[in-house]
């Protein structure tokens, strides 16, 4: 039904799409199908298409190197495409008519960059495309291979994760999506799925090298009855990042693929098949982490041994006169830090994608970090779907679940075997959710549930336990109604505290993006009794069978809580998934990244999702968030300068989000170059020593008593309103004294990125280069602040900050707000910075958490505009901006000093010099345990 009403409101050119049109349709339909009004659920169609007509697109951008290339796509060479044709048709009703136009516009795109596989000589493409989180790169690649088999692309070779369970999922979703068969170890058990019911054709049906079970990998067998052909149809070989595995498909290529040999190396080459490697999880075992060493000239060492990984994939590549590879990402910053001349004889070039970066952008219905957790750059607010817990350990390590336990842990919670108070309301918050869904008529839907709490397998299994017990006891109240007060009761309690304002605040803000809703308690209840037999717990630990082969279920929507740790592998795709439990695992970045797949499109259900996890996960997911983010906005302004991959790896290997991101991967202590430039510091993080905060407030006033008389800062209108700061306001302040004023501060250990000797430092060798050679000082108040002499005649008006305290320090959320950066903006500079601003937003929607167009310039667009100036706009790339703030210690605690507080604003800069800082494990290692 859904699909016939798109197609005929699609026809409706430039008409609103209402409940009215919609029901209009659906009736059309019915005279046609009679018999389809029987199941039909007419509330949950036209919400389905209100939302799929609401949603808008984001642009993608793209740095590019077309050294060597031919452009080739075109119109004409598309006509005959069959591949592609049925994919779409079976993506159609998957996907809103924007979504499926978006996706068939990016691959197009991404194929484009690629060579012409009926070219001849000697051709190597290497890309990388940086999706968001679960945001569906997997149905982009599908596309993109369906396109190169189109277009003459032999042989297809998919590197999926290093797990069984996310290789066979991948295999799973290329059986429907391209294949159109399901690939089976017996030849006898042929069974056509997903495209293949739309085009069966046998001239068309693609070679797979692989399957679907577990044991599915390439093999031993496979290869040594495995002869191709240039004139044959292509051949799909989805396999794992594993050394056996990669070393048998090498071997193969030499011994039965390669046509010919290489008189100066002797190496066996593939000349007639044209070769296409998809990376999915490029960043993940796929980056050579070994030092490789360059001579003065920048000229690498030949005999360097990458890691295997690497190694292996290279060479596969190495072996192709004609090859294209792709990486897929979310989280790009390892594969930023290949060097971009890695060389070696064996392997060839590295991995860097000097070809191009494509930043995908995300639909407006993209439900992402910055959604989630709000953007402090942005000063936007967050969903209220997050919930800290902190009972899962004790003091020591008889707690239920200790930082630092080991295998054979058993989970104890106050003695007894029992579950966290916690967890027992995530799994509430589950089943309630489970059970709404299906009063909005999604109960066809899948719906899961992840708990991640630790490595081990033994523990693992005694937590699985453990919730199988309370869903069977649960399950067994509810359905039988036996000694069920209690639980009801606490049920009940939840949804009224939980759902109902939940629900309310989401709806308000993104109303496409939450059920028809009204539910009552009475069916909930109802309804939960139901659907609570259908719930299961299922131990995921990396094996093919845990891939959930959601197209089993018949018809009925799964509903799984599943338990997993560290190797439950990256990528692996939980449908549905609406609660997630989460505690540290044994690395902070590999546990960061494993709570990006609770990201993604949640229609109808937004408002259901929960997130219980650590304080500490909380702040760190926030900080990658907005690095994440950084170093999406710093590729945006270089797209839209012409620049190339080479430029962006220069740039990113210097960008202080570096002094975070690093210290979640390193082994060992390590030297970073950095620049400031384009970038804002601010101080979030302070002492909790009465001398030294006192010690900073001496800094500032000694800066002041040197700058002479104040000026008030002037009052603002733009935009259509009047902005006014309470203050003082100094120009034309010379480098030296910030640099002075920066040497005498002491930020602490754990404000990773605002370290003052690094800034001052930065700072001079900036204004030897010429530049930051003349700072604007603002000294910041609250209108209604207290006030408190600083110097002279200088006083302030002090802020107020809410801080957590913590053993050695207090740290607030955000210091400034967004539009203090604007204090110094004329308004021509303020209307050019908004006009970025603008742009950039209609470019990815998703990225932002409103859908309300921006009415004020942000951070990055004031910076840019600063440093490079715009039409009508000179640049300043001279003129920093230092701003002040004095914050109230009275919520603080007793005989606090006030504390001073900076944020620096770096104009935009393509000036070279860097300073290097060195990144120290100690402090880090006090903090939060090792990195391995």
């Amino acid at each position: 039904m859904i699909k016939f009403a798109q197609t005929l409101l699609a026809e409706e050119d430039g008409a609103s799409v209402t409940p009215a049109l919609i029901n209009q349709k659906i009736d059309l339909i019915l005279q046609m199908n009679p018999k389809w009004a029987v199941e039909l659920d007419r509330d949950s169609v036209i919400e389905e298409l209100v939302r799929r007509f609401s949603v808008w697109l984001g642009q993608d951008t793209t740095l590019q190197d077309n050294t060597g290339h031919d452009p080739w796509l075109n119109a004409a060479r598309k006509k005959e495409w069959r591949y592609w044709q049925r994919y779409r048709e079976w993506m159609e009703g998957r996907l809103s008519d924007v979504a499926m136009d978006g996706l068939d516009t990016a691959t197009d795109h991404i194929l484009g960059l690629l060579e012409d596989p009926v070219r001849t000589g000697n051709w190597d493409r290497r890309g990388l495309v940086v999706g968001h989180v679960q945001s569906g790169k997997t149905g982009n690649y599908t596309g993109l291979i369906c396109k190169a088999a189109d277009a003459g692309y032999k042989i297809i070779i998919v590197l999926a994760g290093i797990h069984n369970n996310l290789r066979s999922q991948t295999q799973m979703r290329l059986d429907e999506g391209f294949l159109g068969y399901e690939t089976s170890p017996s030849q006898d058990d042929f069974r056509l799925i997903g495209v293949g019911r739309i085009d069966s054709d046998p001239a068309i049906k693609p070679n797979s090298a692989t399957n679907r079970s577990n044991t599915g990998d390439f093999s031993a067998a496979v290869a040594k009855n495995l002869g191709i052909s240039p004139e044959e149809r292509p051949w799909l070989f989805v396999v794992k990042k594993n050394k056996t595995v990669l070393e048998r498909l090498n071997r193969w290529v030499r011994n039965h693929a390669a046509n010919t040999t290489d008189p100066e190396t002797g190496r066996r080459l593939v000349t007639n098949l044209p070769l296409l490697l998809i990376d999915d999880e490029a960043d993940h075992a796929s980056v050579d982490t070994g030092e490789q060493v360059f001579d003065a000239d920048g000229k690498p060492d030949e005999e360097h041994e990458p890691k295997a990984i690497n190694r292996l994939i290279r060479r596969l590549l190495h072996s192709f006169t004609r090859s294209a590879y792709v990486g897929y990402t979310a989280t790009p910053f390892a594969n930023i830090f290949i060097h971009e001349r890695g060389h070696t004889r064996e392997e060839g070039p590295d991995l860097f994608p000097a070809s191009f970066i494509i930043n995908l952008g995300a639909p407006s219905n993209y439900v992402g970090p910055s959604k989630v957790f709000g953007s402090a750059s942005r000063d936007e607010e967050g969903l209220p779907l997050v919930r800290a817990v902190d009972d899962f350990t004790g003091d020591d390590s008889g707690g239920w679940m200790p930082l630092g336990h080991k295998n054979g842990h058993l989970p104890l919670h106050e003695g007894r075997d029992v579950l966290p108070p916690s967890l027992v309301r995530a799994i509430n918050s589950f089943l309630l959710a489970c059970a709404i869904r299906d009063l909005r008529g999604q109960g066809k839907e899948h719906a899961s549930m992840l708990v991640h709490v630790t490595r081990f397998t033994s523990v693992q299994q005694a937590v699985t336990r453990q919730i199988e017990q309370y869903v069977r006891e649960s399950r067994q109240r509810l359905v039988r109604d036996v000694d069920s007060a209690q639980l009801i009761a606490s049920l009940h309690e939840h949804w009224e505290r939980e759902f109902e304002p939940t629900t309310m605040r989401i709806r308000q803000r993104y109303p496409d993006d939450v059920g028809v809703g009204g539910e009552n308690w009475d069916a909930v209840l109802l309804r939960l009794r139901e659907i609570i037999a259908d719930v299961e717990v299922r131990m995921i630990n990396g094996t093919a069978k845990d891939a959930l082969d959601y197209g089993d279920s018949g018809g009925v929507g799964l509903k799984v809580i599943a338990v997993g740790g560290d190797k439950l592998a990256r990528g692996l795709t939980l449908e549905g998934l609406s609660t997630s439990y989460f505690l540290r695992a044994s690395r902070m970045y590999d546990t960061l990244m494993q709570m990006g797949r609770w990201f993604g499109y949640r229609p109808g259900y937004l408002d259901l999702c929960r997130l219980y996890t650590t304080h500490e996960l909380i702040d760190w997911f926030g900080h990658i968030s907005e690095a994440a983010e950084e170093l999406r906005e710093e590729f945006d302004l270089m797209a839209a300068t012409g620049g190339t991959p080479r430029d962006y790896g220069l740039k990113v290997q210097s960008h202080s989000t570096l002094m975070v991101t690093s210290r979640l991967k390193m082994r060992a202590a390590r030297s970073l170059s950095l620049s400031f430039s384009g970038q804002l510091l601010e101080t979030v993080v302070f002492h909790r020593e009465p001398a030294k905060l006192a010690a900073n407030l001496d800094a500032g006033r000694r800066l002041l008593e040197g700058l002479g008389a104040a000026s008030p800062i002037p009052v603002r209108v733009r935009g259509g309103s009047r902005q006014e700061w309470t203050g003082s306001i100094w120009h034309q302040v010379p480098a030296a004294d910030i640099t002075s004023f920066l040497q005498g501060y002491s930020t602490h250990p754990a404000a990773y990125r605002v370290v003052s000797p690094v800034i001052a430092d930065f700072t001079r060798i900036m204004a030897e280069a010429g530049e930051l050679t003349s700072w604007t000082v603002v000294l910041l108040g609250a209108q209604n602040g207290k006030s408190t002499p600083l110097c002279g005649d200088v006083t302030v008006q002090m802020i107020t900050r809410t801080a957590k305290k913590e053993d050695d320090r207090f740290a607030i959320g955000r210091l400034m707000s967004p539009r203090d950066e604007t204090v110094d903006l004329d308004n021509n500079a303020w209307e050019a910075a908004l006009k970025v601003t603008r742009a950039a937003w209609a470019g990815d929607p998703g990225r932002s958490a409103t859908r309300a167009e921006p009415d004020a310039p942000n951070g990055p667009a004031v910076r840019q505009v600063a440093g490079f100036g715009a039409e009508g706009v000179a640049p300043h790339p001279e003129k920093g901006l230092l701003i002040l703030y004095v914050i109230d210690p009275e919520e603080w605690g007793a005989d606090l000093p006030e504390v001073l507080a900076f944020g620096i604003s770096f104009p935009g800069s393509n000036t070279g010099p860097k300073i290097d800082y060195k990144v120290g494990n100690v402090y880090w290692e006090q903090m939060y345990g090792s990195a391995d």
